[in-house]
């Protein structure tokens, strides 16, 4: 939708209505434009300020990113617990319970008594028993605790710690990194916030130049082209605003993705920069071996691989185990024919030592340290390539941030010379000495000058946080 129509005028300049139409024109433009503008700056006065602090608080509360790496963290922190070293015995408990009833006949063939009524044999009665029960009821509590294991626990349990000591590293990696894109965003919205500044005054000067313009027209010292060139310009610098104004809060919504919070959450940006000392940084460089977050991870990994070789080297060794046991039991056995029923209780407890040596497993073992060996070699030429590349990244990077701070310092003298050119543009203008044309291009080479060293300035910047990851104290330093 056209919130700002220009009409296509054909009326002739000589006609009398071209001067009101043009007039109108003129009044719809700056209506239009300080309508939007006054918008945008009642939405930008509601907005808090979001410091850096706030910023880095933030992200590392709430961003996705940042969370999954501490639970991950908090697994680890699991792993390398007591419960999870194989230090602990193991205890465990079995119960029974049996239950029957019957009913038993039990016939005597071929066998007989003496009647005493009669006197006479006559066949052995049977026997029936109804409802024979029988019970048994049975617990026991097994312990199995290994007493060596060819010193395999020992080295597993400090490779889980420093699998854990890992993890963190990584975590912090994650964190640098985040970090880094926390302010590229960031300094993306202070860019975006000081350029609009920057067009905000120059759509003002270009007001102005429309009433100056319209106002020569009208005692005949100026022609109807320099109204239209600066209802133009204006109109160009207006839109500059509304474009710049869109690229900043889609930036703003970059940002509270990365901040985990709600994307209408809008704000202002810290635009103040300070530099780190280019000497704190040298220095940060000469420790940068023990600092970098990349190489400490490789320590790490490793440490790791050392382990692995002595948990291999424990398949050498014998292995003792303590086994215990614990059981009690009660039978209620059922009355039978000849004898009647018995309860049985019996209380068992049970120790054993036992020692396991694998004298030759087939070279199983033997398999896993060459091997164990051979990865711990790799690691080793791993560090030595990253070690060259991060004294490569170190070099790059310093004379980056140095060829930005060059950059920026001479943005910065450029822009007090366009400035000065165009203080001086404004008042030969005022007076007729030079064209609206040249004016408007001492006005474009001051925007070009502002806006490049608001870029530049927020480029050395970046380019320093990115210098102290390097350097592993990205985390260290103040923003």
């Amino acid at each position: 939708m056209n919130l700002c129509p220009i009409q296509n005028n054909k009326t002739h300049p000589n006609d009398p209505m071209f001067k009101k139409i043009t007039s109108l024109e003129m009044k719809k433009i700056i209506l239009c434009s300080l309508l939007m503008i006054g918008v945008l700056s009642g939405a930008i006065a509601q907005e808090k300020l979001l410091t850096k602090d706030d910023a880095i608080s933030l992200v590392l509360e709430q961003n996705f990113g940042i969370l999954i790496a501490k639970n991950t963290i908090d697994v680890a922190s699991n792993n390398k617990s007591l419960l999870n070293s194989g230090y602990l015995p193991t205890l465990s408990g079995t119960s029974n319970a049996n239950y029957n009833n019957g009913d038993r006949t039990t016939e005597f063939p071929g066998q007989f008594i003496d009647d005493p009524t009669t006197g006479l044999k006559v066949p052995l009665p049977n026997n029936e028993l109804l409802g024979a029960e029988s019970r048994n009821y049975g617990a026991t509590l097994n312990l199995n605790y290994n007493l060596f294991d060819g010193l395999g626990r020992v080295f597993n349990y400090k490779k889980l710690k420093e699998q854990y000591n890992l993890t963190e590293l990584q975590a912090r990696e994650t964190i640098e990194n985040t970090i880094l894109q926390l302010f590229s965003v960031y300094y993306n919205i202070a860019t975006l916030s000081e350029n609009k500044e920057v067009l905000t005054e120059v759509f003002k000067v270009s007001k102005s130049r429309i009433k100056r313009t319209q106002y020569a027209f009208e005692f005949g010292q100026g022609s109807m082209l320099e109204v239209l060139n600066a209802q133009v310009d204006a109109t160009n610098d207006s839109i500059n605003i509304i474009n710049t104004e869109q690229q900043l809060k889609n930036s703003k919504r970059d940002l509270n993705v990365l901040l985990g919070q709600e994307l209408n959450t809008f704000f202002e940006v810290d635009t103040e920069v300070i530099f780190t000392p280019q000497k704190d940084l040298l220095n940060f460089m000469k420790t940068s071996k023990s600092a970098n977050v990349s190489l400490l991870q490789q320590d790490t990994n490793l440490l790791i691989n050392e382990y692995d070789i002595k948990v291999a080297k424990s398949g050498y060794l014998p292995k003792i185990g303590l086994r215990g046991s614990y059981g009690w039991n009660y039978a209620q056995s059922a009355p039978s024919a000849f004898f009647p029923g018995v309860n049985n209780t019996t209380l068992d407890l049970g120790l054993s030592v036992n020692l396991t040596w694998n004298i030759f497993d087939a070279g199983t073992s033997s398999v896993r340290i060459k091997n164990a060996k051979i990865a711990l070699n790799n690691q080793e030429i791993i560090k030595q390539q990253l070690e060259l590349q991060i004294e490569r990244d170190l070099m790059n990077a310093l004379e980056v941030y140095q060829n930005r701070q060059a950059v920026f310092s001479i943005q910065e003298k450029n822009v007090e010379t366009n400035q000065n050119n165009f203080d001086r543009s404004k008042e030969q203008f005022s007076l007729g000495s030079i064209s609206s044309i040249s004016f408007r291009q001492a006005q474009i080479n001051l925007i070009n000058a502002q806006t490049n060293m608001n870029k530049a300035k927020y480029d050395a910047k970046l380019a320093e946080l990115q210098l102290l990851q390097l350097t592993g104290q990205l985390l260290n330093v103040e923003f």
